[in-house]
């Protein structure tokens, strides 16, 4: 609206006076050409379905009974950190993974950075709406109740400081929390996203879920990153199919990690060969519980 020539594509040009005055978005004073579109179709970029009417029940139950192994124990205990009436914003993956695992006292709302308050589970097949998609760009649908907003709208609930809760993937974290998630130099990506508006935003708590070592055996939690990071000291807890790390970042990161929970059959010098850190130990430790029977499930 600042520019000196605004150009508008329409999909219908209807005549004068058939928009309520309501409905009007842009004033024609802003309004220099008007050009009819003529290929309309909205692309569906990763199709994403539930599959009830084909396997006898939803997404989320095939998600609670095939989350297996390593990261199936790290959606289930990212789906701890929900608490009721939370608003949440998980990253692509695993992190979008856990939300099948809400507790069943425990209702969360999930945010979408691209513009929507109140995301529900994949749509039935044949449904799917190309307006209707996450920040990974696979097809949701809407709860009743939610809200569609501009980007611009959402991130200022992000910055606000009005997300309770984000949990996103990571490459690297480091003893002080730093977080590194967005970019292996020399790979070519579509950008950051909103991780660092995400993780750097007011009273944010961050929880990071991620393997503890890379597919080649190294380590990814480690004294500092190596990778470019997404911000400094952002991180509260890390996630990993070995363990739970908790960090200092109330003191900026000064008293390192501290392993606050233990994955069973994994012993404590199994986790200090696989972490490039020092760190401290809760006693007693406790084990990272796989009560997923105990847990119910919610839309992803």
């Amino acid at each position: 609206m600042s520019g000196k020539v605004c150009l508008v594509e329409a999909e219908e040009i209807v005549p004068e006076g058939s928009l309520d005055p309501n409905e009007v978005h842009l004033s024609g004073v802003f309004v220099d050409w008007v050009v009819k579109a003529v290929d309309n179709e909205k692309r569906i970029e990763r199709l994403r379905e539930s599959k009830e009417e084909e396997e006898g029940g939803g997404n989320e139950k095939q998600a609670v009974h095939g989350a297996s192994g390593g990261r199936g124990r790290i959606m289930r205990r990212a789906a701890k950190e929900f608490k009721d009436g939370m608003y949440v914003n998980l990253g692509i993956g695993m992190p979008t993974m856990a939300s099948n695992f809400i507790p069943p006292n425990v209702k969360i709302q999930l945010h979408a950075e691209n513009g929507l308050m109140g995301i529900g589970p994949y749509p039935p097949q044949g449904t799917a709406d190309a307006d209707y998609i996450n920040a990974g760009k696979e097809t949701i649908t809407a709860l009743p109740g939610s809200a569609a907003f501009s980007s611009s709208t959402s991130f200022n609930m992000v910055r606000g400081g009005h997300v309770d809760l984000t949990i996103l993937g990571g490459l690297q974290c480091s003893a002080k929390g730093d977080l590194a998630n967005w970019i292996v130099p020399g790979k070519i990506v579509k950008g950051m996203g909103g991780a660092m508006d995400l993780v750097g935003a007011p009273g944010a708590r961050v929880v990071v879920t991620m393997d503890h070592t890379a597919k080649d055996g190294s380590a990814k939690i480690m004294e500092e990153c190596s990778l470019p990071l997404t911000g400094k000291c952002v991180v509260d807890r890390i996630i990993t199919d070995m363990g739970v790390f908790d960090t200092d970042k109330a003191n900026g990161g000064e008293g390192g990690l501290t392993l606050v929970e233990i994955a069973p059959g994994v012993t404590l010098e199994e986790v200090r060969d696989a972490t490039a850190c020092e760190f401290k130990v809760v006693d007693p430790l406790p084990l990272m519980e796989d009560d997923s029977e105990k847990l119910g499930v919610a839309a992803a």
